[in-house]
């Protein structure tokens, strides 16, 4: 298949065309030509303000496959995180069985080469996330596990925690930990504060994520250890106070990083007084002081990368009561749009957390933008206001908070391994 990009932007560092409006054209899964090109091709791609970047590399997706294909497959993850602009998928372990086996990584590996996209496996830290025993982190490492955490757990064990830190710093392996502090959490709905007040839903305060940053933080200095890369990283960040820590922590040079949830930036507590379950995630919706903390956070650095938090969640799990519903939402899709839309970042500024900074805190290699080089690219109209609707969905599940709203920057192709969405 013939693809001519025209008059795009390219957002790559690792390419001579960085920064260039640049026409592009891909034939059969390889970058053939860069320049001014005018040719037939099977697809032109066109767009008031387009850009083109690698394929996008998510830190967070959370896969029900295997165990759960009801809510979600391999396949239609494939789909979704390809329509989001994605070609790189690092799948959280809270899979059944869980991540925690030479086999079930092989069975990612394998899933990798009819799909578009790649899938890349997060280890468990503990046998099945319980917090209690750990898994054979080395091994697993060997096997091609390329970062370890308990996904949706946290690591409440601070030995745990520290020693899990002292056994992956030989391998440089990244420990990932969602910050909360689980006995604070208990019960939680919903982020403490006037709303879930007015609402009578028990709350969870923004102390729960300080106090597991400190904690973590302060074991992570204890170690004392020597590195010039992240070693401990903050999955899904949501909180003026515990983004002051980590930007203090990265000032004294701790070897530390973070990401925050897309859908973070677009909705605050105040949204879910209308008990709407596709608004009930985790961490939780906090306020407008957090937003702006966030964005401050984006602006200047402390944040390393925006993560979808692709959690799929079928009717059984989300249409009951506020109480009894699960917490998690999709993303794949809107994750891009979402943090065009609200997060105040220039496209230029904004594309990297998406794209070079997930795949080095991975120690991943880089794709380059260049003639002779296999196409991994997604083009995006920066531009492009769009209405995202429930029959655009891809993923089986439909648990989206952004049904009905409007967005900018839509993805209009992604291309890897000789496949091409759009």
């Amino acid at each position: 298949m013939k693809v001519l990009i025209k008059k795009a932007k390219i957002i790559s560092t690792g390419s001579p065309h960085h920064l260039k409006q640049r026409d592009i054209l891909v034939i059969d899964g390889v970058i053939t030509k860069i320049g001014k090109i005018d040719e037939a091709a099977d697809q032109i791609i066109k767009g008031k303000e387009l850009y083109v970047s690698t394929g996008f590399m998510d830190l967070r997706t959370f896969s029900k496959e295997p165990g759960q294909e009801a809510m979600e497959t391999l396949e239609s993850l494939s789909r979704a995180a390809a329509k989001g602009g994605y070609s790189d998928l690092l799948i959280m372990p809270n899979t059944d069985p869980v991540i925690q086996s030479k086999g079930v990584i092989n069975y990612l590996k394998n899933s990798s080469k009819i799909t578009q996209v790649n899938f890349h496996a997060a280890a468990a830290v503990t046998l099945d996330n319980k917090g209690e025993s750990f898994t054979e982190m080395w091994d697993l490492h060997e096997a091609g596990a390329l970062a370890f955490t308990d996904g949706l757990k946290p690591l409440w064990n601070s030995d745990i925690l520290y020693k899990s830190l002292q056994y992956l710093y030989p391998k440089k392996a990244l420990l990932m930990n969602r910050p909360e502090e689980p006995a604070l959490a208990m019960f939680g709905q919903m982020h403490e504060g006037i709303t879930s007040t007015h609402m009578g839903t028990k709350g969870i305060p923004s102390e729960a994520e300080e106090i597991m940053i400190m904690r973590d933080l302060k074991l992570l200095e204890y170690a004392d250890f020597e590195s010039e890369r992240p070693l401990l990283h903050f999955s899904c960040v949501s909180t003026a106070s515990g983004l002051a820590r980590i930007r203090k922590a990265k000032q004294k040079g701790l070897p530390v990083s973070c990401d925050i949830a897309a859908h973070q930036l677009a909705f605050t507590d105040e949204d879910l007084g209308g008990f709407d379950t596709n608004l009930k995630v985790s961490p939780p919706f906090r306020s407008k002081k957090d937003i702006k903390a966030l964005q401050k956070g984006l602006e200047d650095g402390t944040i390393d990368a925006i993560v979808s938090d692709h959690n799929p969640l079928d009717e059984e799990h989300k249409n009951m009561e506020f109480d009894l519903a699960e917490f998690g939402v999709i993303g794949l899709q809107t994750s891009f749009a979402a943090a065009l839309t609200y997060s105040g970042l220039p496209v230029e500024n904004l594309i990297p957390l998406f794209t070079e900074s997930p795949r080095a805190l991975l120690q991943m290699s880089q794709p380059v933008i260049n003639e002779n080089e296999e196409a991994n690219l997604t083009v995006i109209d920066a531009a492009q206001n769009f209405i995202f609707t429930e029959d655009m969905i891809e993923s089986k599940s439909k648990n989206s908070p952004f049904i009905g709203k409007e967005l900018k920057g839509k993805i209009l192709a992604t291309l890897n391994k000789g496949m091409h969405s759009a």
